[in-house]
């Protein structure tokens, strides 16, 4: 792109440098004309012609369309890669990238950019002054970042530099990068000459030091609806594991006295299935660690009502066993189904099966063959807003709660083309179903599988 705009630039001095010429030879030609007093007709036919081309050449400079267009299209595509750049935050990286690209475009010899304390980067003259890593050097930039406004300075400021060298900036503009109210690094401008310190260059900084922090902002945002996402899985767990940890240690109790060896290694497994618990919260984990995290948890109520009653099934396609989920998102499912879907006779058995949907997306599936219920409570499983029927179902119940907490999240962590969906029919079983969008998952760009 750099040599792309240098190519533009030459093209547009070639063209003024043409128009000057040109402009030129014509002035020649009618002082030849007029001191050599060629007749009337050829002298009148070259002054025509002459003004034909200052009204093309005012007509030019007054509305210049095409040049509009081709300078607009430029600064859109220096716009588009520097928020591309600042994905991942404004890191040495980003700011490297996004200085080699604004460069180009302006008069300035040097751009840096910095956070609150040091130098992220700098191209042009003084690279070799103020390195990546190095201290902020001058008092104009640090005045920017304590009060958060823009500066320019037409005045030569010496200034050491890291090689010990003492450098001569002859002028310069400096912009706030901020976030909200708080500002967190600076945009830096530096010229040859102060006159080259105009309207157009301050208009640049100002604007691009605006588009910079819009899209820090929107960085930030992100970040915090991570943390959000991440707090509502902390949430979960509370809400629905006192259920299940009561209930355990009563059975494990139990066992104490009836099968003492059996007992031993259920509180073993329990304590393996905590640590895990603990360990994996707020976390992305393997699909498999989640699958076998629930397997321990059906461990426990097979112990509590019988290992006949409950039979279980897990099939995890090869291609999709390392795929990086939040923890404790299909657990709750068969929770749901444990308390929800079980008689009062017979076995009730679960079959959990993931694997791929389409090339960008992950489904999870967890069918039941225990009591059902209707359309109307299934649908209320993941909608607050619907109202409570007089009577329910006797999978609706408590369930309700935990449902839709893993509906909430699947759509803060997945996007908008993700969706948890049941279909059950009473005397039958349920079905739950989550489909996860990859693509768009907050955790896409998160290649950190703890």
């Amino acid at each position: 792109m750099a040599s792309t705009t240098r190519g533009r630039r030459a093209t547009d001095f070639a063209l003024w440098a043409g128009t000057v010429v040109c402009a030129c030879i014509i002035a020649v030609i009618l002082l030849y004309l007029f001191t050599t007093h060629v007749e009337f007709t050829l002298t009148g036919v070259a002054t025509v012609a002459f003004v034909v081309f200052l009204v093309l050449f005012a007509r030019l400079c007054r509305n210049p369309d095409t040049l509009r267009s081709r300078y607009t299209e430029e600064t859109l595509s220096v716009a588009s890669e520097m928020l591309e750049a600042l994905q991942d935050g404004l890191t040495a990286e980003s700011a490297s990238a996004i200085c080699e690209r604004l460069i180009p475009q302006t008069r300035a010899s040097t751009i840096a950019i910095t956070d609150t304390e040091r130098v992220l980067a700098c191209v042009g003259d003084f690279a070799d002054d103020f390195p990546a890593g190095s201290p902020i050097h001058t008092k104009a930039t640090r005045y920017v970042i304590k009060h958060g406004i823009v500066q320019s300075f037409m005045h030569p400021l010496e200034v050491a530099g890291e090689n010990g060298r003492t450098r001569l900036i002859r002028a310069g503009i400096i912009a706030p990068l901020k976030v909200g109210e708080r500002t967190i690094g600076a945009l830096k401008f530096y010229f040859n000459a102060p006159r080259a310190v105009n309207r157009t260059q301050y208009a640049l900084v100002t604007g691009f030091s605006e588009l910079l922090s819009t899209q820090l902002a929107i960085h930030e945002l992100e970040i915090q609806k991570e943390l959000t996402a991440r707090a509502e899985v902390r949430a979960l767990q509370a809400q629905i594991n006192p259920h299940f940890l009561f209930n355990t240690l009563n059975t494990i109790a139990s066992f104490t006295r009836t099968d003492p060896v059996r007992a031993r290694e259920l509180l073993r497994e329990f304590s393996s299935f905590y640590r895990a618990t603990l360990d994996n919260s707020g976390s992305l984990i393997p699909v498999t660690r989640e699958v076998a995290q629930t397997k321990r948890y059906l461990t426990f109520e097979q112990a509590r009502f019988g290992e006949d009653r409950i039979q279980a099934t897990f099939e995890v396609d090869d291609d999709v066993a390392d795929t990086p989920v939040p923890a404790f998102i299909i657990q709750p499912l068969v929770e749901n189904a444990v308390r929800h879907a079980l008689s009062d006779e017979g076995a009730l058995h679960i079959a959990v099966r993931v694997r791929a949907s389409g090339d960008e997306a992950l489904s999870i599936e967890v069918a039941d063959d225990g009591v059902g219920m209707d359309d109307e409570t299934a649908a209320r499983l993941f909608d607050a807003s619907l109202p409570k029927p007089d009577a329910q179902a006797p999978q609706g119940g408590g369930a309700g709660v935990a449902m839709r907490n893993i509906s909430e999240r699947i759509h803060r962590f997945y996007g908008p083309h993700s969706f948890a969906r049941v279909a059950s029919t009473p005397g039958e079983g349920t079905t739950v179903t989550l489909h996860l969008d990859l693509v768009d998952s907050i955790f896409a760009r998160d290649d950190r599988v703890k």
